[in-house]
């Protein structure tokens, strides 16, 4: 992904002073920042939920988005939500989504409707419906939100095996605590980005 001076702003109040940014393949980065910082709307823009003032984003091969707030059919099971997005993703099979569940510990709800799932289990959903399709860039929107600790060490072990096969993955969140687990760490301040030490604060 390849971002260069992105400006928004709401109104008159500017959000974004440009942002410029380069994700190579095989590269786990992270941005972090405050609420109110801009990490929405910047989030926004990169998967074209927005469009920006000024600047332009381009990605290379397919995308994945999995944002905070989990947007599922309460109606609907864990499978039916699979094989919709099976539809929407054109692919032929979900043995990528059943490698992701099985990682997840979420196959065992496979037949359950979303309604009845605590929030951390929609969020593996949420998870594996932004990987299913095997996107080469992966923007991830606070994705650990309710993990249990064991959880959240297979989410990392997850992002590994999605560096090691050449993914990029971008992780937005408002504290770094995860920082050891990056190649590049970066906060937004001030509508602008600079480099952050790889340090857990």
């Amino acid at each position: 992904m390849e971002v260069q001076g992105l400006r928004h702003a709401y109104g008159r109040r500017p959000v974004l002073n440009g942002i410029d940014l380069v994700l190579h393949s095989g590269v786990v980065a992270g941005i972090v920042g405050e609420n109110g910082a801009g990490k929405s709307t910047l989030l926004k823009i990169l998967c074209g939920e927005l469009q920006p003032r000024s600047g332009f984003v381009r990605h290379l091969g397919r995308f994945g988005y999995c944002p905070q707030k989990a947007v599922l059919n309460k109606a609907l099971t864990v499978r039916q939500h699979l094989d919709f997005f099976k539809a929407a993703y054109g692919l032929t099979d979900l043995r990528r989504a059943e490698e992701v569940m099985e990682m997840l510990n979420l196959a065992d709800y496979a037949d359950e409707r979303a309604s009845v799932l605590s929030g951390g289990t929609q969020q593996k959903l949420n998870l594996t419906l932004a990987v299913m399709h095997d996107p080469q860039l992966l923007l991830l929107d606070e994705p650990y939100q309710g993990f249990d600790w064991d959880t959240y060490q297979r989410f990392w072990d997850l992002t590994a095996q999605l560096r090691a096969r050449g993914r990029s993955v971008l992780v937005v969140s408002h504290l770094a605590y995860d920082a050891q687990q990056l190649d590049e760490l970066q906060r937004l301040k001030d509508g602008t980005l600079c480099a952050a030490p790889l340090v857990t604060p």
